[in-house]
């Protein structure tokens, strides 16, 4: 079995948790989700590289130069899973496996935010689990990742 690369993308306001909100999303902050990744990642042999951008380009970015350096993505878009057509069409032109992720449970909030943009391009969704949202995504995707046939 060989070790797979996965992309953890972190949208805007996430560099913020922790602080932000806690009634809503907790008080982990993002570098403790990143470590619970790393740690998950070792778990399944997976190589985790996170970035988190408050800025729509630099994602689109992140995920045109993720072909050929990853074999999936985790993403948790924030709010730009409710407004960006510009990330949803990134990820379908690189066509690698994503999972989307978020902390709350997007359905029982408001509702301009039970609409992704992503979901129709990602292979599943996990919501509403807090930190364990993104561990239970990366599971998944390893999964999905060691399932298929092209992954070797």
């Amino acid at each position: 079995m060989h070790k797979l690369s996965i992309l953890v993308l972190h949208g805007p306001n996430l560099n913020l948790l922790g602080q932000r909100e806690p009634g809503v999303y907790g008080r982990v902050t993002l570098d403790e989700i990143n470590r619970l990744l790393e740690k998950e990642g070792q778990a399944l042999e997976a190589d985790v590289t996170a970035l988190q951008s408050n800025h729509e380009g630099v994602l689109v970015d992140a995920i045109h130069e993720a072909l050929g350096r990853h074999q999936g993505i985790l993403i948790n878009a924030g709010a730009y899973t409710h407004t960006s057509v510009a990330i949803r069409d990134a990820l379908a032109g690189v066509t690698l496996p994503t999972v989307e992720v978020h902390l709350s449970n997007i359905y029982r909030r408001e509702e301009f935010r039970h609409h992704s943009w992503i979901a129709a391009v990602a292979i599943g969704q996990i919501s509403g689990f807090g930190a364990e949202s993104y561990r239970l995504g990366l599971q998944a995707l390893v999964y999905h990742l060691r399932q298929s046939p092209t992954s070797g």
